[in-house]
């Protein structure tokens, strides 16, 4: 469509709203948020509950319902950041189911000649014949960037994978997310969110592989011959490495790091008949920081958080009758539209009609930005998310490759 047209389109539709009463406009472009409008605010979101975990130093963390999808607590939840191995959720969503886990495939050099260097890898060989269960034990215990380029290059090859991961993200309506490659590995303008990595790990854990693989604590790897060695699950919540204790009722299920994204990781756990997710994004502190606050937000909701109401909801996919919205809008006027952070916390949905027409003006621009950008992408390295450089992926942990 031509700028002129869209110029065009964007002055009627502004002027329909200005002829709407205030609260009226504030709600047709809180609407078009992917989750709901409180997601697309900055700071705490929490209603009916208190006592969240006070030292909590991440830049974006979610948690969430499982079954229900209900958003009970967040904080900047649409917030773009380098996700690091956590996107490799996503790219099981995409492939897992592509090919079956008993079929055998040669390694051969080619396979592994564009994996980025500092990479995770798992111990693939050239010239070995490993089971696509095999592979995915790679991907998800050990985090291996080899296996993920093994499995992109049987699906078709590298750009066509990334083309199929982006195209699913939109089917997943995880629209703050950019794929650059499959690995999750640092790359200009890499970038998701915690609502869109929850998304990916519920999407995932409805299939029996995907959730089976990633509560696998150790599985026996390929080393030549009949010769194997252990391989261990990097989830240092699932296995209690590190100084941690395992977290009890722990499904999984995606944990990540580069030394330029910093460390990320999804967590879901079942208590009660009630099952969780957490997603925690770049804490300050490294090490189990991202471990200890996944625990601390789930011991949350498994007691203060029963008695929250719901800020929020993980939206279904286009094909299982999700109806279609927008990303949530960038930049430093949503937060100061929706108030300062952390100042709804608690609060009702409803915006007061005493901030002002300035601030209806602000609001319903953003909301006609993302109708206009439903489809547009972030500058690389957008909300901060250091990622542009290529740095050491890891557990962050003395070495230890994840």
């Amino acid at each position: 469509m031509r700028e002129c047209s869209r110029l065009s389109r964007r002055a009627a539709l502004g002027l329909a709203a200005a002829a709407l009463p205030l609260s009226t406009a504030t709600e047709a472009a809180a609407t078009t948020v992917i989750g709901g409008e409180r997601l697309a605010r900055g700071g705490v979101q929490v209603r009916g509950a208190s006592g969240l975990p006070k030292k909590l130093t991440a830049r974006s963390w979610l948690v969430a319902d499982c079954a229900s999808g209900e958003v009970i607590a967040s904080f900047n939840a649409h917030r773009r950041l380098a996700p690091a191995s956590t996107l490799k959720m996503l790219f099981a969503d995409t492939v897992l189911k592509k090919f079956d886990r008993a079929r055998r495939y040669r390694v051969t050099d080619a396979d592994l000649a564009d994996v980025p260097a500092g990479s995770s890898l798992v111990g693939i060989k050239p010239g070995l014949t490993y089971t696509v269960e095999q592979l995915w034990q790679g991907v998800f215990l050990r985090s291996g960037n080899d296996a993920v380029h093994v499995l992109s290059h049987m699906n078709g090859g590298i750009a066509g994978t990334v083309a199929e991961m982006q195209a699913r993200a939109e089917e997943l309506q995880a629209l703050d997310t950019h794929v650059v490659s499959p690995d999750g590995f640092d790359h200009k303008g890499q970038i998701s969110s915690a609502y869109d990595l929850t998304l990916f790990a519920r999407h995932g854990l409805k299939d029996a592989d995907f959730r089976g693989y990633c509560g696998t604590r150790t599985a026996d790897f390929p080393a030549g011959g009949k010769k194997t060695f252990q391989i261990q699950n990097t989830d240092r919540l699932l296995t209690g490495a590190w100084g941690l204790e395992t977290y009890d009722g722990l499904i999984g299920v995606k944990n990540g790091y580069t030394s330029h994204a910093g460390n990320t990781f999804t967590g879901a756990a079942t208590r009660g008949g009630r099952t969780l997710l957490v997603t925690v994004m770049h804490p300050d502190a490294g090490g189990n920081a991202v471990y200890e606050h996944t625990a601390a937000l789930l011991d949350w909701g498994f007691t203060h958080g029963r008695s929250a109401r719901a800020v929020g909801t993980l939206v279904q996919p286009l094909g299982e009758g999700g109806a279609s919205a927008s990303p949530a809008p960038e930049g430093e006027a949503v937060r100061a539209a929706a108030g300062a952070p952390g100042s709804a916390a608690g609060g009702g949905s409803a915006w007061h009609l005493a901030e002002g027409t300035a601030g209806a003006a602000a609001l319903l621009g953003a909301g006609l930005w993302a109708l206009r950008r439903r489809r547009a992408r972030p500058a690389a390295g957008g909300a901060g998310n250091g990622g542009s450089g290529r740095g050491v992926e890891s557990d962050g942990g003395d070495g230890e490759r994840s």
